[in-house]
């Protein structure tokens, strides 16, 4: 009789229970981990698209800097600031006609790089 007793003390208590309850919990559980699963994926959709949008603003971000690298190139070539010059009146000058000014006593300041 004792062994039949330590034997009930010790069975878990699922096995306690009737099948109709078990397969209640069971239900119960599975339902929470489905939860809890398709949460995770909804999470992990939404950092994925986050992501791709990162990345298409960092492309477009790329061939912007390119295009403004490339238009900073062109006007600083010296065939584009002639040709900006004469456009709005200005004319290389004559070096026979250059008048220089001497000043005495004047210090030279070194150029700043």
């Amino acid at each position: 009789m004792d062994v039949v007793r330590l034997r009930r003390q010790l069975r878990p208590f699922l096995f306690r229970m009737g099948p109709v309850a078990l397969c209640i919990t069971s239900v119960l559980l599975i339902s929470l981990m489905s939860v809890l699963y398709l949460s995770q994926l909804g999470q992990a959709v939404e950092t994925n698209n986050q992501l791709q949008e990162i990345r298409t603003t960092q492309s477009q971000l790329t061939r912007q800097n390119q295009d403004l690298l490339e238009q900073l190139a062109h006007e600083r070539s010296p065939a584009y600031i002639d040709s900006e010059a004469r456009k709005r009146g200005l004319q290389p000058a004559d070096p026979g006609t250059i008048q220089v000014v001497t000043v005495r006593g004047l210090e030279t300041v070194p150029a700043q790089p």
